[in-house]
């Protein structure tokens, strides 16, 4: 019997090498699990009906001789990256019935590698939020408490794999998407390198932030996704060259860098203090260099990415009105037209981004809020380049607190922004970043899974997966 909770990519690839497991079997135990477990987790929009011919298609290649690095795996994509002939629909209204024509080219690149997609996962509407619950079509629940929330933006992609409804999963991250969702449900969340991996594909939300990440059970897998993910396009003038990400070498002693400024911020769940500081300790006790660097300007990323990100959001989802693209509500006129469909079928939170961000953008406005913030992003870029000279990666916790309850911070933006105090700035200065669960805490009876969080500089992820791989070793 196949153990789905431990199970990993280089295990499937021997168990169907070897002749004992066949991808058809593999994505049957899957779909077993989307059937039993999905209802109450709400992880899926979508699950594909040709998933098994997909399989079925990996094994004849297999058995002809293919040895792709991802032949035969199952996983699950988040609802904004496109697939062509699919949906792809940013849980959201306005885009119900719309078909990609196109792959992403991520897509492409899993396709090559041979990937099976079980299905497109829920997220929150157009990638804003923090907890998965703005979908237009429910929330995505905590596998380990279906009272809690999953995080967002990326909560169907984690779920899926904490649930055990696929091996490993693509989602996005633009502000702490798949670090924090990854934190809540308990899995390795990768926010790769801006520019590392092509945004061709990937619905924008906020252009300076957006990345598309993986995520999986374990820091070896979500190095196996970044490989064949990563890499220069032509279809992404912001992607980096094969050069700038070419191999490095790792440092064999990793320092680590913790940051008062941080550390030290009010309103932190004591269980995530505990955790944080245990986490510490294990890794000075493992020899591991842990010292403290100052970002004397961290402090305002929160606020610097909230001023940034709805500006790149009004301007992003300009395009959708009715006209261009999906669905349309008609009004008396042209204008009518704009104002009823995206009254009517973009959500609350969607509006609300569109309209701060038009707000920043406005004359008289822009160089009071949008430039400034701007200017301070490049004081924080400035500080992570003084603190990278003395410490190779900084660790944080990754979220303030375990999953909350559903509904518990849905009347109240800022609390729900707050959530992404730890995360954002890696977005704002473009810096790799992941999550690796670190223990639990009981809470009501339930054991909810904690995180912590690594940032490295530019394209060094290889500093992220050594230091990664050595904590999994400490848990």
């Amino acid at each position: 019997m196949i153990d789905l909770t431990t199970l990993t990519i280089s295990k499937a690839l021997d168990l169907m090498n070897s002749g004992a497991l066949t991808s058809v079997d593999l994505t049957k135990m899957y779909l077993a699990e989307i059937e039993k477990k999905n209802k109450d987790v709400n992880a899926y929009l979508e699950v594909f009906a040709d998933a098994l011919d997909q399989a079925a298609e990996a094994d004849k290649k297999r058995a002809a001789g293919d040895k792709s690095p991802l032949l035969g795996i199952p996983m699950s994509i988040k609802d904004n990256i496109t697939i062509k002939g699919r949906i792809a629909g940013a849980a959201s209204k306005i885009l119900e019935h719309y078909v990609a024509p196109y792959d992403a080219t991520v897509i492409e690149k899993l396709k090559n590698a041979g990937a099976v997609f079980i299905g497109r996962v829920n997220m929150d509407e157009f990638a804003m939020g923090g907890s998965t619950e703005n979908s237009a079509y429910g929330p995505t629940r905590n596998p380990h408490d279906t009272s809690r929330v999953a995080g967002g933006t990326s909560g169907g992609s984690t779920a899926s794999v904490a649930m055990n409804g696929a091996l490993v999963s693509i989602g996005s991250d633009t502000g702490g998407s798949i670090r924090q969702p990854g934190s809540f449900c308990g899995v390795v969340g990768l926010k790769p390198t801006y520019g590392a991996v092509s945004r061709h594909g990937l619905m924008a939300m906020g252009s300076s932030l957006d990345v598309v990440s993986p995520t999986a059970k374990t820091v070896e897998e979500t190095e196996t996704l970044f490989n064949i993910i990563k890499g220069n396009d032509r279809f992404d003038s912001t992607s980096l060259t094969n050069a700038e990400l070419s191999p490095k070498e790792t440092p064999a002693k990793i320092r680590v860098g913790i940051v008062p400024e941080l550390t030290n911020v009010g309103g932190l769940h004591p269980a995530v203090v505990q955790n944080f500081n245990e986490s510490v300790e294990k890794l000075k006790k493992a020899g591991v260099e842990v010292t403290e660097v100052s970002l004397p300007h961290i402090k305002y990323s929160l606020a610097v990415y909230y001023v940034i990100m709805p500006a790149e959001v009004s301007s992003n989802m300009a395009r959708f009105d009715g006209i261009k693209y999906g669905s349309k509500v008609a009004g008396a006129d042209l204008l009518g037209d704009y104002l009823s469909t995206r009254g009517n079928l973009l959500g609350k939170e969607v509006r609300r981004r569109i309209m701060l961000g038009t707000y920043v953008l406005s004359a008289g406005y822009a160089d009071a809020f949008y430039n400034k913030a701007n200017i301070v992003r490049d004081l924080i870029r400035a500080d992570f380049k003084k603190a990278f000279a003395s410490v190779d990666v900084i660790l944080t916790p990754t979220a303030p607190s375990p999953a909350f309850k559903v509904g518990e911070k849905t009347d109240d933006p800022i609390q729900m922004y707050l959530e992404d105090v730890f995360t954002v700035t890696a977005n704002l200065v473009g810096l790799p970043a992941i999550s690796i669960p670190s223990g639990f805490t009981e809470v009501e009876g339930k054991n909810l899974p904690l995180g912590i969080q690594f940032m490295a500089p530019h394209t060094r992820e290889d500093i992220l997966f050594a230091i990664g791989k050595q904590f999994e070793t400490l848990r």
